[in-house]
This record gives structure tokens, C-alpha cells and sequence, in this order.
């Protein structure tokens, strides 16, 4: 499996801590940035991680900002994407099992001291279950196709 992650200003410390986990746990990613605490516009990273996991280029994708929310709104516009927020373990093992999300959105500014690496491992410890949660991921999909913006 590899992992595209990216972080804005408000995310970069997360994000070298989600480095140290993804380390731990043996999962191979590529740092898109952001690479300092410097303000930068999240938009910019979300777009870069999540279009290279739609291309194909990685599996999954994860993002780091204040509240996670810009990122995953921002990463949502990339047709075949499916960002979640998640500020804890169960959230994050739901979006995978529920939703088949495909990047992980994280608000270092908003998740509680010392979760991170909980929802990280539960993230990648979660299988999309399909079944009854497949036809509703391809209404998802149906969404993205029917592109009446």
C-alpha cells in the first residue's frame, strides 16, 4: 500500500506525527507537503494528494489541517474521492467500512491530545465491507457522474 499525505500550516506537525505512525506500522507514503509551519493555502495540498490517488498513483490518500474540514471539503471536489473527517478511531474505521473512503482527513487542531495515531492505525486496520454499503458508495459514484454543476 502506498499513502499520499499532505498538511497545511495548521496540519504540519500532525502530519510528522502520522509520518512517525505510518512508520511503525510499515505503510509506505510520499510527503506532498506542506514542509515547514509557514502559512500556505490548504486547498493546494488537498488537491495535490487527493488527485494523485485518483490517478491511481496511490492507494489512499491522508490530510492534515486545523479541523480536518477544509481539506476533506477541498479533496471532495476531485471526482473520485472520498474524504472523511475523522476524529477518532471509530470514525475512522467507520468511513472505511461504511464509506470505502479513500483519504483521511485529520484536524490537528481539533483532535484530542494524543488520538492521532489511534485514528491512523484504525484507519488502516478498517476494510470497506461492501454488501449493503456498496449500492450506497456507487450512489456516491452516481453523484460524481451525473455532474450537474
Amino acid at each position: 500500500m502506498k499513502i499520499a499525505i499532505g498538511a497545511d500550516h495548521a496540519g504540519f506537525e500532525g502530519k510528522e506525527l502520522i509520518k512517525t505512525v505510518l512508520d511503525e506500522i510499515g505503510v509506505e507514503y510520499t510527503d506532498m507537503g506542506t514542509n515547514s509551519p509557514d502559512s500556505v493555502d490548504y486547498p493546494d495540498y488537498a488537491r495535490k494528494v487527493a488527485e494523485s490517488v485518483a490517478r491511481g498513483e496511490f492507494d489512499q490518500g491522508i490530510l492534515v489541517c486545523g479541523s480536518g474540514t477544509g481539506m476533506a471539503i477541498s479533496a471532495n471536489k476531485v471526482k473520485g474521492i472520498r474524504a472523511a473527517v475523522a476524529w477518532n478511531a471509530e470514525t475512522a474505521s467507520l468511513a472505511r467500512q461504511h464509506n470505502n473512503a479513500n483519504v483521511l482527513a485529520i484536524g490537528y487542531r481539533t483532535s484530542p491530545e494524543g488520538t492521532i495515531p489511534d485514528i491512523v492505525k484504525a484507519w488502516f486496520a478498517a476494510d470497506f465491507e461492501g454488501g449493503r454499503h456498496a449500492g450506497r458508495v456507487d450512489k456516491i459514484t452516481g453523484i460524481e457522474r451525473d455532474d450537474l454543476c
